[in-house]
């Protein structure tokens, strides 16, 4: 989860970033609900029902639309939650720049995980035992208030958002929930390449190679199986739950 560090320094037109930032997380959430179930009765496309869970005792995602949906929800609760940690205690000496968007990309995925509760839960027609409980984390010895550390891992996060929502798209079968992810994954990838702009201002990280792969030039995509993996490492996601019929 490291990488190379540079100090940073103030970045110019700050105002229009912020601007832009705020704009790309708008209208996510409402537009998006609209269109992914106006396709249908139940916005779920052709799900099929979940296979039977192995353990009953443990939540599993499910298949089709529906297990897609709670994998996003499972990641957008991680990330929000992260967030909520990073602007309730900011990290020493941070600067106004850095203040602003953070705080802006928290309010980005506080709402991306509490309208996927809410689309999950009307699509389900309130069975809620088809919806990810609420998740408990844990962020073992990460410092909240060493800024290389707090911006090291939003920018993991993000990474692994943009390439999980790449990935996932091709398992989605209602166009409306394509759309959707179409518009939150864009959102993603401007939260990515704000954070590595502020690891390292001035430079290309923002699309460095080992973010846009240099064949097709586009960010990479990751199945469902390799993401949770690789979440999973971290130890962050303290709630067990399985992705048995997910790739």
């Amino acid at each position: 989860m490291r990488k190379s560090i540079v100090k940073v320094k103030p970045v110019e037109k700050a105002t229009n970033r912020r601007q832009f930032l705020k704009l790309g997380g708008m209208g996510v959430v409402g537009a998006g609900l609209l269109v992914a179930c106006s396709n249908d009765d139940n916005g779920m496309g052709m799900m099929p029902d979940p296979d039977p869970n192995p353990n009953p005792d443990i939540f599993d995602l499910g298949q089709g639309d529906l297990g897609v949906l709670n994998y996003a929800y499972a990641l957008e609760q991680l990330e929000a939650d992260f967030y909520t940690k990073v602007v309730n205690s900011f990290y020493a000496n941070i600067s106004d720049e850095e203040m602003q968007v953070l705080t802006d990309l928290y309010y980005h995925e506080v709402n991306h995980r509490d309208f996927f509760k809410t689309a999950i839960t009307a699509a389900v027609e309130g069975n809620t035992e088809l919806v990810l409980p609420t998740l408990e984390f844990d962020y073992g010895d990460l410092d909240f208030n060493n800024r290389e550390q707090v911006l090291t891992t939003a920018s993991v996060l993000e990474d692994t958002g943009v390439a999980a929502y790449n990935g996932a798209g091709r398992l989605i079968s209602n166009p409306g929930y394509l759309l959707l992810a179409g518009k939150i994954v864009s959102v993603e990838a401007r939260h990515a390449s704000a954070i590595r702009t502020l690891l390292n201002p001035g430079s290309t990280d923002f699309a460095g190679d080992d973010y846009v792969t240099t064949d097709t030039g586009l960010a990479a995509a990751l199945d469902p199986s390799v993401v949770l993996s690789a979440v999973g490492d971290t130890g962050f996601i303290q709630t067990p739950f399985t992705a048995n019929n997910l790739p």
